[in-house]
């Protein structure tokens, strides 16, 4: 996928060449370099809003060598913190600190990066905005706005059966044409849903 190189941010929007530019002065994907580090979120699908963070996953064996690093390269920055967790039964890292108008997470998991569910939600976000085009773009995002999270947003807007966090993770690797008829149906609705809110006129 194109995320492995970051310079398309810097064409972007504002937003997106702001979160580059940060991106370039932490050096964190040289710095995470043996950590398989990927960009995830909001900010490579073009959706972000004024609020996005910069989201960076890692694959760590090591979690405590893992935050050893990021400690000793990160720890001054402000709301610098720590902890651990563990997601769907997976050990996890979450780093979290603020750089000038960023706050930036790394999350790490001994599991390869292109395997973890964020990773795997955006390849399924990307490949549906895709086929929806700019309109399902500008709707997501204006659903982001006021205060959606971007997957049950998702699942909002492209009529998605069931919990959508589990939904895109099965579609991330599901035939175009199976995506092309999410798309298909969804439009078919979101018709049928206008048609039927619409105010009946009376003479």
């Amino acid at each position: 996928m194109f995320w492995t190189d970051l310079s398309f941010l810097n064409s972007g929007s504002d937003r997106q060449r702001d979160a580059y530019q940060a991106l370039i002065e932490l050096d964190v994907f040289s710095v995470l370099s043996e950590y398989d580090p990927q960009l995830t979120g909001t900010l490579p699908l073009g959706i972000e809003t004024p609020e996005s963070d910069i989201d960076v996953i890692c694959e760590a064996e090591n979690l405590d060598e893992f935050d050893e690093l990021v400690e000793a390269t990160y720890g001054y920055l402000d709301a610098f913190e720590q902890r651990r967790s563990v997601k769907e039964g997976i050990p996890t890292s979450i780093t979290n600190f603020r750089y000038h108008r960023f706050m930036v997470e790394l999350f790490a998991q001994p599991v390869p990066t292109e395997q973890q569910r964020s990773y795997r939600h955006m390849i399924a976000e990307s490949r549906l905005l895709r086929e929806g085009g700019d309109e399902a773009a500008e709707a997501i995002r204006e659903m982001k706005m006021e205060g959606m999270k971007t997957e049950p947003a998702f699942g909002e807007y492209f009529c998605l059966e069931g919990d959508p966090y589990l939904t895109l993770l099965e579609l991330a690797d599901a035939p175009t044409a199976e995506l092309v008829e999410v798309v298909l149906n969804a439009r078919m609705a979101r018709r049928d849903r206008l048609v039927r809110e619409r105010p009946v006129e009376r003479w």
